[in-house]
C-alpha cells in the first residue's frame, strides 16, 4: 500500500529552514511541495536543492496552493502571528517556528484562529520532540531523581552583529530573550510549570535588544537559574537536580542525542540519537496530529505555548523591551 504523504511548504527561507528541509527528506510519508521567499531566486534555488517542485516569491500564493497540507513559519520572529493566522485562515495546517510570537496577545490570537478555522497549529518546539527530552520527561515522572528542586540551563554563543543582522536587530525581534532564551525558560516550564515568581536582569544593546539576560525562576519548592547571551560563550549544560539524584543532558542540551542519571555520584549513561538534525522528531508529531484530526499536540499543546508566552511576556516587561 503506497504511503499517504503529508505535502508541506515552508515560507522563510533562511538557515533553520535548510536545516528542516534537509530532515524532511528523511521522512518516507513527507514530502516538500513548495516554497516562498520575497526572493525569486532564493526561493528556485532552494527548491532545487531539496527536491521541491514549487518556488514562490509571495507567502500568499504557496498558502493558496491547494496542494499544501501544511506551512512551516520560518520567518523573522516580528512575521510569526501575521503569517500563522494567514495561514491557518486559507484553510492550512501551521507549524510556526519558535517563539511563537512577540507578544502574548498575538500567541492567543494564533491558538484562537487554530480553533477557529480547525487545523492543526504547534509552535516549533523541536526539544519537546527529540527522543533524549521525551525519555527524560518519561524517567522524571516515574520519579528517578524523586521531586526536581534545581533546574540549571544556558544558551549562548558569542553573535556577531556583522554576520547575523536579524540577531541585532529590534524590528525582527531580535536579542538574546526571543531567540534562544526560550529554550531554558522551556525547560523549566517542562518539569516545573509555571513559577511563582519570576527576577530578570539584563545588558542591553544601544538599539534597546537585550544582549544577554539571566533569570531565576521561583516555584514553591524548586528554583530555575537560566541564562541567555548573545556576547558570551557557555558550556550549553542542562542540568535536573532532585531529591534522589540528578540528570544532566549531553552538550548542547536542547538537541541532546542522550542524558547521564547520577545517585550517590554512580553515573548512568543513556543513548537516544536524533534522526538528521533532529527537526524530524517533530514533523513526525505534525503527522500524527494531522492524520488523527487533531488541532494541538498533547506533547506540545496551545496551553503549553500561551504558558510559555506569558512566562516570555513577564521577562520582556521586566527588562524593558519595547516590542
Amino acid at each position: 500500500m503506497e504511503i499517504q504523504k503529508i505535502k508541506w511548504g515552508i515560507v522563510g527561507l533562511g538557515n533553520i529552514a535548510h536545516q528542516f528541509a534537509a530532515d524532511l527528506l528523511l521522512l518516507e510519508d513527507a514530502e516538500l511541495v513548495a516554497v516562498a521567499s520575497r526572493n525569486l531566486e532564493k526561493a528556485n534555488q532552494f527548491a532545487q536543492k531539496y527536491n521541491c517542485t514549487k518556488a514562490y516569491d509571495s507567502y500568499d500564493a504557496l498558502f493558496a496552493d491547494a496542494q499544501v497540507d501544511i506551512v512551516y513559519i520560518a520567518t523573522p520572529h516580528d512575521s510569526h502571528a501575521e503569517l500563522s493566522i494567514k495561514a491557518l485562515q486559507k484553510g492550512k495546517h501551521v507549524l510556526c517556528e519558535k517563539p511563537i510570537a512577540l507578544s502574548y496577545k498575538d500567541a492567543v490570537n494564533m491558538t484562537e484562529a487554530s480553533k477557529k478555522n480547525n487545523k492543526f497549529f504547534m509552535e516549533a518546539f523541536w526539544t519537546r520532540f527529540i527522543p533524549s527530552v521525551q525519555n527524560v520527561v518519561e524517567k522524571v515522572n516515574n520519579g528517578i531523581i524523586g521531586e526536581i528542586n534545581y533546574i540549571k540551563a544556558g544558551f549562548a554563543f558569542y553573535g556577531s552583529e556583522t554576520e547575523n543582522k536579524r540577531l541585532f536587530d529590534k524590528e525582527l525581534g531580535g536579542g538574546a530573550l526571543f531567540d534562544i532564551g526560550v529554550y531554558p525558560l522551556f525547560l523549566s516550564y517542562l518539569f516545573l510549570g509555571n513559577p511563582k515568581e519570576i527576577v530578570a536582569k539584563a545588558i542591553k544593546h544601544k538599539n534597546d535588544i537585550d544582549l544577554q539576560t539571566s533569570m531565576i525562576l521561583q516555584y514553591e519548592s524548586a528554583q530555575s537559574i537560566l541564562n541567555a547571551s548573545i556576547i558570551s560563550d557557555s558550556d550549553m549544560k542542562a542540568v535536573l537536580s532532585g531529591t534522589e539524584g540528578r540528570i544532566e543532558l549531553n552538550v548542547p542540551w536542547f538537541v541532546a542525542d542522550g542524558y547521564s542519571v547520577f545517585k550517590n555520584e554512580e553515573e548512568s549513561v543513556f543513548k537516544f540519537p536524533t534522526l538528521g538534525r533532529g527537526y524530524t522528531h517533530e514533523a513526525i508529531e505534525c503527522h500524527n496530529c494531522i492524520r488523527n484530526n487533531k488541532i494541538e499536540s498533547e506533547k506540545w499543546s496551545h496551553r503549553n505555548s500561551l504558558d510559555l508566552s506569558k512566562i516570555v511576556e513577564e521577562i520582556k516587561n521586566q527588562i524593558g523591551l519595547g516590542f
